[in-house]
């Protein structure tokens, strides 16, 4: 007797099964006296599978720790360059907006290596008719001395932090940057 007749369907299963192969009801159980046709004991769990899936398991978690760990360590927004990306997002709330009736200042920027930047448009000039050498040399000196005495730059001049001011012309043509180092505002 190898077979048992499902109690639900009808459908004969293997002896050996505990649910009925077609259906998923539970199979009735059979008693045997003769050693022949007793039915083997059920075979020992497999406990391989389960130490392969918690290995799998610790080794996802592994892997995320370790992610999360390496990207606090190595590629986390150090809070100075967080700062500077705020008073650049202050900023750019206005913008842009017209300084003087030649000057509009677009936006913000703030640039690793501790580097913040103001971009302006000369709305009147074009690059071609433009001296930016005598520009430079009419622009500069005011521009650090604004950054050396302006006590809204102090924040900017306590970090050491290089000021670029970019300058474009009307149709958006570069014309010059003046860069105020930290050596240019002591």
């Amino acid at each position: 007797m190898d077979h048992i007749k499902c109690t639900h369907c009808g459908t004969d299963s293997p002896v050996r099964n505990k649910y009925c192969f077609s259906c998923g009801y539970e199979l009735p159980k059979i008693t045997v006296a003769n050693s022949e046709n007793t039915i083997p004991p059920p075979k020992k769990r497999n406990t391989d599978g389960r130490k392969k899936t918690l290995a799998v398991i610790v080794g996802v978690i592994a892997f995320a720790l370790s992610y999360f760990v390496v990207q606090e360590l190595f590629f986390k927004m150090p809070s100075l360059d967080k700062a500077m990306m705020e008073v650049a997002s202050e900023i750019n709330k206005t913008c842009p907006i017209m300084v003087d009736s030649e000057t509009r200042l677009d936006n913000a920027i703030s640039l690793p290596k501790n580097i913040f930047q103001y971009n302006y448009t000369l709305v009147n000039m074009d690059k071609a008719s433009t001296d930016t050498v005598e520009m430079r040399a009419f622009l500069e000196p005011t521009i650090v001395n604004f950054v050396k005495t302006n006590p809204q730059m102090k924040f900017q001049r306590d970090q050491e932090t290089t000021i670029n001011y970019y300058y474009k012309d009307k149709a958006g043509a570069y014309l010059i940057t003046i860069s105020v180092t930290p050596e240019k505002y002591k």
